[in-house]
């Protein structure tokens, strides 16, 4: 597979196909936005790939952006709208915290242990979201946010396709930066 040179060909594979963005679009609500949301996932990963130091490469001084950051940041999203929110469990975040709010970020350094743990971490979040909604008898389930109050499954997935996309944008900078990579 060749690295493709236009952005315009950014989401197509070497057969001239879109291999994440393949989903119905017509149908059931839940499956469209499970769909949507699972290319996001996708995209983040596929930005990820191939990369294991560079991870936690930052933007530009002084950020502390980098695709290591967005995937411990984006473990944290999950594990709070699923698993606290949603499901009701006793579900700290795993890299930040009241006193370290940008732990995610701050925390994301390039040890193998530390990147290990990311993975792991993100790859248990997914897991439990995708067996949660799969679960639901319906996406106007309710759970209960110190931020917004009452929240609907619904709620919860098209807010987290969108946090998803706004953080692919910054991981297609970052890539990019990385190693001139476009297109995944």
């Amino acid at each position: 597979m060749t690295t493709p040179s236009r952005r315009a060909d950014i989401l197509l594979d070497g057969t001239g196909q879109e291999h994440r963005f393949n989903g119905p679009a017509t149908g059931d609500e839940r499956r469209l936005l499970v769909d949507f949301l699972a290319a996001q996932r996708a995209t983040l990963e596929l930005k990820c790939t191939g990369l294991e130091a560079e991870l936690s490469q930052r933007s530009a001084a002084p950020s502390t952006l980098s695709l290591l950051g967005l995937l411990r940041h984006l473990a944290d999203v999950e594990r709070r709208w699923f698993r606290h929110v949603l499901a009701g469990q006793d579900a700290p975040p795993r890299f930040s915290s009241p006193d370290d709010p940008d732990g995610d970020f701050a925390g994301a350094v390039p040890d193998p242990l530390v990147i290990a743990a990311a993975w792991e971490a993100w790859r248990a979040e997914v897991a439990f979201a995708e067996a949660f909604v799969r679960d639901a008898p319906h996406l106007d389930l309710e759970g209960q946010d110190s931020w917004r109050g009452a929240v609907s499954l619904r709620w919860v997935l098209i807010h987290m396709v969108e946090e998803y996309a706004r953080h692919n944008g910054h991981a297609d900078l970052l890539r990019e930066r990385i190693d001139g990579v476009i297109g995944l």
